[in-house]
């Protein structure tokens, strides 16, 4: 998961993740990494349209945006 946030703060990547929030609510976000810590990512979500900070614990799931004109390569 690493290489792919790093990959979009580098590369402006839009990102698809479902997450699980503190209140057990799950929702799917489009994103741009803008930082990565230990325990936070901070991004630009394009669904809010603002800065958001999320838990690395409570991502569920992270991808390259299906919709981009970018394609992930290994």
């Amino acid at each position: 998961m690493d290489g792919l946030l790093i990959r979009s703060i580098e590369e402006h990547l839009p990102l698809e993740m479902i997450y699980l929030a503190n209140n057990q609510e799950l929702s799917q976000r489009k994103l741009i990494v803008k930082e990565v810590n230990d325990d936070y990512i901070r991004a630009y979500c394009l669904s809010r349209k603002q800065m958001r900070t999320f838990k690395r614990e409570n991502i569920l799931s992270i991808m390259p945006d299906s919709q981009s004109k970018h394609r992930y390569l290994h």
